[in-house]
């Protein structure tokens, strides 16, 4: 496995990837997103259709475990698609969670099982308490490729700390990649050193949001300490209009961190997938964000962005 990309349809050399979306959900269900659920697996297809005729060759679902992830529909939807999915284990951050659910409880070794469950013997289609310990058929259920923990705002509580810890194990067991949430892009330093001292290596971590915080200065930092961006809030003009997040890309890939920046959508509502009727839909991403960047950054920035970036973030290294 060593070098390869793990899919639900199986292991990849990282080239074969083509262009990549780092980060958006086939499948979510969450008391923080009421009214917003993904959970119609001909919707999500369609969804899913559009963002590969927009240009998409594959997307990471970054739905970790008890969020409605539905691996064996993910992988229905890849091999209908013919768009290439790597699937998430993990945990969020606790407010994803209903008070009592089982993975708020969960030991760190138990927690520890269950990923490496997903990476390496398959997905469990949902969760249960009874379904930490079962063991999906190992010739029918997907694997998961990467590892996911999830941090709140400028906070790391116990429930992070003990996924940061799981994931650190099931990392140096597996070479698996990590993605990390930051809350508003709160937390990244912090977020680095923690899963350093789990044994995480800055170069194998994602670090979802990170332009929810537009400061090239920083995300500079975080790209000399080998860390890979993930800029993932287009069409949040609420926040900032686009054209922010494409300077601050930009500068950051001036300052020297061309390499280590990835682009999502992580769109992540009902309300926002055309094919649940909403707008703008997974599709904006490609038709409209990318176009504006290729004019600002140039095409090697693109091809790094989309490309060769995102392979090398996502092949498993021990």
């Amino acid at each position: 496995m060593r070098g390869q990309v793990r899919t639900v349809t199986g292991d990849v050399e990282p080239d074969a990837l083509g262009t990549v979306n780092y980060h958006e959900h086939l499948f979510q269900r969450s008391p923080l997103l009421p009214g917003d659920d993904l959970d119609d697996e001909d919707a999500s297809g369609r969804e899913a259709a559009e963002l590969r005729e927009s240009g998409f060759a594959a997307l990471v679902d970054a739905t970790p475990l008890g969020l409605g992830r539905r691996p064996d529909a993910i992988r229905r939807i890849s091999r209908a698609t013919g768009l290439t999915v790597v699937m998430t284990t993990g945990v969020h951050r606790r407010e994803h969670y209903a008070a009592d659910h089982p993975l708020l409880r969960a030991s760190e070794d138990e927690l520890v099982a269950a990923f490496h469950r997903d990476l390496t013997v398959g997905a469990a289609e949902g969760l249960s308490p009874a379904s930490l310990d079962s063991e999906p058929d190992q010739d029918a259920a997907p694997r998961a490729g990467v590892l996911k923990a999830g941090l709140g705002y400028w906070r790391i509580d116990d429930a992070a700390r003990r996924a940061i810890a799981a994931v650190g194990a099931a990392h140096r067991d597996t070479g698996a990649p990590v993605m990390v949430h930051l809350e508003h892009g709160s937390a990244a330093h912090e977020a680095l050193d923690a899963l350093a001292s789990v044994g995480v290596a800055a170069d194998r971590v994602a670090l979802a949001h990170v332009d929810r915080n537009p400061d090239p200065g920083l995300h500079a930092e975080l790209a000399a300490r080998g860390a890979f961006l993930g800029y993932d809030g287009a069409a949040r003009a609420r926040d900032w209009p686009d054209a922010v997040l494409i300077d601050c890309l930009t500068e950051t890939a001036r300052r020297g961190g061309a390499d280590r920046v990835l682009l999502g959508g992580d769109v992540a509502r009902a309300t926002r997938y055309r094919a649940y009727g909403g707008i703008p839909g997974l599709r904006y991403l490609g038709d409209r964000f990318v176009p504006r960047l290729r004019d600002a950054a140039g095409d090697d920035v693109v091809d790094r962005v989309l490309r060769r970036n995102p392979a090398a973030w996502l092949a498993w290294r021990v």
